[in-house]
């Protein structure tokens, strides 16, 4: 074993979208941090199939918290740190078509302006005049919320993983982490296939894959993977600023939404009712159908738009769809981060900024909230109601 494979501070497992974030975050505060990943490259599990959407209009406290810190990670990266992510603050609308959803967003707002959000509530007339090209039939109204945005999850993940190389993060790739080494009940190194890693804590952000990791040190942590599929068009001329979601189930899938981004091309993903659980990321045949039918119910003139591609990629999902924060309590010095929901890309730069003040002891009073309402252990009670 060599002097530098022993002298690291902080493993964390996973160069994805919570890993790579929280690596760069605890090497600029000081710590020597290696990442070891089982694929060949930084975003190659369910990062790259992410598909760009950043909010802070959750429906949780502790999410709205770190979706706020994540926004403003995002969209002010170029001017702090330079690189071009393709951010554009377009907003996220939710319509309402029906009670059900217009009487869940209005309830929600209270609580989500409070917390900081710039939510309002829209009139049929007056969403128009934000989405002109929403089915006007039965519109009811909508939220919308200005601030939020997108932008490219690639662009994104090479950004961090730049600047975490720049502050001295040891990556390896094809190199996934089997077990962990445990001394009188405290984490002490991290094996491979390559060998041990010895540190002082280890950071689980394996995403779909976190929970057969964990299970190796006696933690039944509650997450598992279902598939989602989303789609690209062909590029057009710009007529859609915010992204929107359709809460409304239909058949086959819980919700729709889609966006357009700056090249022009319009983004879509939807849920689909039942959850695909497993880790299969084959496209189907049955996607591309039952999206059109949920897209044009939204949009009509969305009709023309011919589709150039689709993928599929994985939700590590949890029992009520927010994510999984805290310490073990089986094993000392481990840290878990994951259970993203299919938000790790809009949550991770914020909760990897958290994770690395936890470790530093310098956890703030927002960051105890966010801990005791994500906790692994919490009852799971409760459903994320924008998730």
């Amino acid at each position: 074993m060599s002097a530098t494979r022993a002298s690291h501070d902080v493993v964390v497992v996973g160069a994805g979208s919570v890993g790579m974030p929280a690596a760069l975050a605890l090497a600029e505060s000081g710590h020597r941090v290696l990442v070891p990943d089982a694929r060949r490259g930084p975003g190659h599990g369910s990062h790259k199939a992410a598909i760009g959407g950043v909010r802070a209009t959750h429906a949780d406290a502790a999410k709205i918290l770190l979706g706020l810190r994540s926004r403003e990670i995002l969209s002010t990266w170029r001017e702090r740190r330079g690189d071009d992510l393709e951010w554009v603050t377009g907003g996220y609308v939710f319509p309402a078509w029906r009670d059900q959803e217009a009487s869940t967003l209005r309830a929600l707002l209270a609580a989500q302006r409070a917390a900081g959000l710039d939510v309002r509530w829209l009139d049929a007339e007056a969403l128009l005049e934000v989405v002109p090209d929403l089915e006007r039939r039965d519109l009811v109204g909508g939220t919308s919320s200005a601030s939020d945005g997108h932008c490219s999850p690639l662009l994104a993940m090479e950004a961090f993983r730049a600047h975490a190389v720049r502050a001295g993060v040891e990556l390896r790739f094809d190199e996934p982490v089997t077990g962990v080494e445990v001394e009188a009940g405290r984490f002490v190194a991290a094996v491979t296939p390559r060998g041990r890693h010895p540190a002082r804590t280890l950071v689980l952000a394996a995403g779909a894959w976190a929970r057969e990791l964990a299970a190796t040190w006696g933690q039944d942590l509650r997450v598992r993977p279902d598939a989602h599929e989303a789609g690209i068009t062909e590029p057009v001329a710009p007529f859609l600023a915010p992204l929107v979601v359709d809460l409304r189930p239909g058949p086959g899938s819980a919700n729709v939404y889609f966006f357009q981004h700056q090249t022009g091309q319009v983004v879509f993903c939807l849920t689909p009712a039942p959850l695909a659980w497993g880790d299969d990321t084959r496209e189907t045949s049955s996607f591309l159908p039952l999206a059109a039918d949920r897209l044009l119910a939204v949009m009509p003139r969305l009709a023309s738009l011919r589709v150039r591609r689709t993928w599929r990629g994985l939700y590590p999902m949890t029992p009520d769809g927010s994510p999984l924060v805290g310490e073990s309590r089986e094993v000392g010095g481990i840290f878990v981060a994951g259970g993203m929901c299919g938000q790790g890309f809009m949550l991770g730069p914020a909760l990897g900024e958290l994770v690395d003040r936890v470790l530093r002891d310098a956890a703030t009073d927002d960051d105890r909230r966010v801990l005791e309402a994500l906790s692994p252990y919490r009852t799971f009670a409760s459903d994320e109601r924008l998730k």
